[in-house]
């Protein structure tokens, strides 16, 4: 049995996506033989990640300011709005350098077994800036899988209800079913979103 403070790391780390009790027990005892210095500077960047980083009143992107420098740039096409799951996806979009759009993240997805789901997300701001600013085109880029499927129908129901005229369209299906955004290579993903179907749009 681990003394208690090793324990309560082991669980604190247990949190983190894809860690489980191995890689975390790996992860504590790492730190322990690294030594104070290599703790202290984890526990300085933790502390100025927290204290620093804040939320994009605009697009809910992470930043260390708001607006953030996406939506603060002049040049970019304030009319079209990509739609993301996460922050990471917008690091990977702006990878490419082919999109001159903002974003909007709505910090995950709806999930089809937990309708609950759907009231942790960022989609209340979504309507809100389609009801709010000229916006003339959403980007529903989010992963090709069950879930990010199910994100795109409700929005694309919802944005249809809300804003009849406005055009909704889709990355093409350069993306394999169940990849991840994130792991697409430039070429695919810039293919992707330049050759994206508007909604109603025969998708083969």
């Amino acid at each position: 049995m681990y003394p208690k403070s090793i324990q309560s790391l082991i669980h604190a780390f247990m949190k983190l996506p894809s860690v489980g009790p191995r890689t975390a027990e790996r992860f504590v005892f790492h730190l322990l033989r690294s030594g104070k210095k290599e703790v202290a500077e984890l526990t300085l960047a933790l502390k100025n990640l927290m204290e620093t980083v804040k939320s994009c009143e605009v697009c809910w992107d992470f930043s260390d300011q708001s607006p953030c420098m996406i939506c603060r740039d002049t040049h970019r096409d304030a009319r079209t709005i990509a739609v993301v799951a996460l922050s990471h996806d917008v690091q990977a979009i702006e990878r490419v350098k082919s999109y001159r759009g903002r974003y909007h993240v709505l910090r995950g997805v709806i999930h089809p077994d937990d309708e609950d789901s759907i009231h942790t997300l960022k989609i209340r701001e979504l309507f809100d800036r389609v009801e709010q600013e000229d916006i003339n085109e959403v980007i529903l880029a989010f992963n090709p899988d069950m879930d990010g499927e199910t994100t795109m129908m409700f929005l694309e129901k919802k944005l249809h209800m809300q804003k009849p005229t406005l055009k909704i369209s889709r990355l093409a299906r350069g993306l394999p079913m169940g990849s991840d955004i994130r792991y697409a290579d430039d070429i695919t993903l810039e293919s992707a979103l330049k050759h994206r179907t508007s909604s109603g749009d025969k998708i083969v």
